[in-house]
């Protein structure tokens, strides 16, 4: 049996001098950087150039508001183990800095009863919003569209709507989510039973719709792609003169599959709405979630989205089961 070579990682990585970027004009700039280095791990997957890094104020200023927030959480999880680190490390996934009580809605708690929380989502927003302006600020620079920052600015939305317009339209910081791992996850959990179960919820469901697209979309380019590239796939310059070129190939591929293909530019055009829309629509059907609608399963029953229970299966309109125990 013969084992056709699977090019699934780099093995060959050819490398010359560090290349350090251009301006506005052309012009080679050196003098940026002189921290531009090679890594082989990286190498694998992609360029192996690491660097140079341009942050700009902007960007400093983002990472000095993101390690204020990283410090401000990491120190209130060591607090909660007595400042043991061996604990620390033990119950890492299990700690978390939680928001305030119900009790203080829009206010500012002490900082033990979730003051540290409100600060350090503080600075964690003040680290995001910054970071994003820096990718216009960048594509700017660069004459780039400002496609990475709008579907940066997508994600963002997400952010803003679990941990700031949601709170604030719901009178309370006590429903924003929790800093840690596990609590994250618990805190989805409770979300969606307090509210009905979510999967009835049609913007979570086209949210999913989105998610599972990006990934098969994602997985269709890149795997076309690594398929090609034996005939050059990442030459760009000879796929558009060329006959039987590794695009041509990619191209009667999708074409005797579906029917159709996306080409070249139409896929980036596909995997950048359905990556975008994820959290677009995922954030829309969390904002609606306790300010519009109180329970998506009654909410589905009465647009004859989930079927309505008569208690024949064990189960009243409510999905109640201590209901149906009561009537026998």
């Amino acid at each position: 049996m013969i084992t056709e070579y699977q090019n699934i990682f780099t093995q060959v990585q050819v490398r010359g001098p560090a290349e350090m970027g251009t301006d506005d004009y052309g012009t080679l700039t050196e003098d940026r950087s002189k921290s531009a280095t090679f890594s082989s791990l990286t190498g694998w997957l992609g360029n192996a150039q690491l660097g140079p890094v341009n942050l700009g104020m902007v960007g400093i200023a983002s990472l000095f508001a993101g390690v204020i927030w990283f410090n401000i959480v990491g120190l209130s999880m060591l607090a909660q183990v007595g400042w043991s680190i061996p604990e620390f490390l033990r119950q890492f996934f299990w700690l978390a800095l939680e928001p305030p009580s119900p009790e203080y809605g829009l206010r500012m708690p002490p900082l033990n009863d979730g003051g540290w929380y409100i600060i350090a989502s503080f600075f964690l927003l003040v680290s995001v919003m910054g970071w994003w302006y820096r990718s216009w600020q960048l594509a700017a620079e660069q004459k780039m569209g400002k496609h990475v920052f709008w579907a940066f600015g997508a994600a963002i939305w997400l952010f803003l709507v679990l941990g700031l317009f949601r709170p604030i339209l719901m009178g309370s910081w006590s429903e924003a989510v929790p800093y840690g791992i596990f609590p994250h996850l618990d805190w989805t959990t409770a979300f969606s039973i307090r509210y009905g179960n979510l999967y009835y919820n049609p913007f979570h469901c086209l949210s999913i719709v989105f998610l599972y697209g990006s990934a098969l979309l994602f997985a269709m380019h890149g795997g076309t792609i690594l398929a090609v590239t034996r005939y050059g796939g990442d030459r760009e310059l000879e796929q558009i003169v060329d006959r039987g070129t590794a695009t041509e190939r990619a191209a009667l591929f999708w074409r005797w599959t579906m029917g159709f293909n996306a080409t070249m530019e139409g896929i980036h055009r596909w995997a950048w709405w359905f990556a975008v829309l994820t959290p677009i629509t995922g954030g829309i059907g969390i904002l609606l979630t306790g300010t519009v609608v109180d329970n998506w399963f009654i909410w589905a029953q009465e647009h004859n989205f989930a079927p309505a229970y008569d208690g024949s299966y064990g189960y009243d309109a409510y999905g109640s089961y201590e209901a149906f125990i009561g009537k026998e």
